[in-house]
Formats: structure tokens, sequence, C-alpha cells
């Protein structure tokens, strides 16, 4: 978590950290996924960073953990980069369905039916990433966990 640490710190994309160290972008979202990346991985983007390769093998050496406040706002951003990919691709798709309905069987609106199944779960996906349906999100599975072990918040 420490490469995407850095690397958000710098507001640089996974594909520029990919050109720059020259590792592959499916590289760089394992390494920040937490699987082990190989020394060499870890040497190249040490440079990139500018920093001692020690510190990303480990972090612990210096103050490079990030912390659950920090790991709790990328998770939201990342929730919201999805959303906001789920809602363009709805709007991009949906009209050349119309089309398609339109053009092969005019008589039969299905295209509607997609409109609304999708538009419902676009609708789900929004309340859910800006926490209006977090009734079973984050602090509810802290409550839950600590009930189970019996502790009191």
């Amino acid at each position: 978590m420490i490469i995407r640490k850095l690397r958000l710190q710098r507001s640089w994309s996974q594909e520029q950290l990919s050109q720059m160290s020259g590792l592959s972008n499916r590289t760089i979202q394992r390494i920040e996924k937490g699987e082990k990346a190989s020394h060499e991985s870890l040497k190249s983007l040490a440079a990139v960073f500018e920093i001692d390769v020690i510190l990303l093998s480990d972090p612990s050496k210096e103050n490079g953990d990030i912390t659950m406040e920090e790991e709790n706002a990328m998770l939201y951003v990342e929730n919201m980069r999805i959303f906001y990919l789920h809602t363009l691709t709805f709007i991009i798709v949906l009209p050349g369905l119309f089309l398609l309905n339109w053009l092969l069987t005019p008589g039969f609106m299905w295209s509607l039916l997609v409109l609304g199944g999708w538009g419902i779960g676009v609708a789900i996906h929004a309340l859910w990433t800006f926490d209006v349906l977090s009734f079973l999100g984050t602090d509810w599975e802290k409550k839950a966990i600590e009930k189970r072990l019996g502790r009191k918040l």
C-alpha cells in the first residue's frame, strides 16, 4: 500500500508510474493490492520515487505505513471512480440500445426494460457509493464484530 500512497502523493496515475518505472500497469496494480513484489520491481519503483529500496521492501523502517483513515479515503475514492465509470457506461451504451431497438424491433420497446433495470442498478450503486445505504457498511461491520467478540463500543 505504500506504493499507492507515494503515487497518490505525487498525483500520478498507475499508467504514469508504469511508464516511469518500466513495469507493466498490471504489475503496479498487483503491488498496490498487496501482492509481493520482486526485488527488481522494488528497485525500479524506489528509483522513480527517489527513496531507498529498503523503505519499499520493509515500510516499518520509516513511517510509511498507511493509516486506517487514509486507507478508508482511498477506498472511498476508488468506489467513486468505479461508480462514475458505471454511470458513464450507462450514459454511452443506452442511446445505442435505443437506436438498435428502434431499427430492429420498433413495435416492442425492449430497451425500456434495459433502461429500467440498469437505471435501478445505477441508482442503487449511487446510494451505496455515497453512503446513503450505509446500514450494512463498515460501521455496521465494526459493531457486529465487537458484538460477536463480546466487547462494548
